[in-house]
């Protein structure tokens, strides 16, 4: 099993050494996930959801590990992530189910690192 909190730290650090490497597309990328995950018509809470619900079908592992955590964060419950790991799966088939086992691992994960 991955250990989820782990990869997002990673992600986090090697995130940062890419912005040194290519600070314009960092930037960039940095103000484009901003904009596109603040609140609006949908909650943060919301979008970061979605998020994860397309990190699962595109089978993204770093993409998973950050959009359950910034969900929880942003107040997701266990029962709205899994429900949005079962949407996951209805529409990325049986490869999101194997994903859709990764998000779950990430928030049994996350919930433990929190409850500390």
């Amino acid at each position: 099993m991955k250990n989820f909190p782990a990869n997002y730290e990673e992600l986090n650090t090697w995130m940062e050494k890419l912005g040194m490497a290519v600070p314009d597309v960092m930037q960039g990328f940095g103000a484009l996930h901003d904009a596109s995950l603040k609140s609006g018509a949908l909650t943060s809470k919301t979008k970061e959801l979605i998020a994860l619900g397309i990190a699962i079908t595109v089978r993204c592992d770093g993409c998973i590990s950050y959009h359950v955590h910034d969900a929880l964060e942003a107040g997701a419950s266990k029962d709205e992530v899994a429900e949005t790991v079962g949407v996951a799966i209805m529409m990325g088939g049986g490869p999101s189910v194997v994903y859709g086992i990764e998000a779950m691992q990430a928030l049994e994960q996350f919930l433990q690192q929190k409850a500390r």
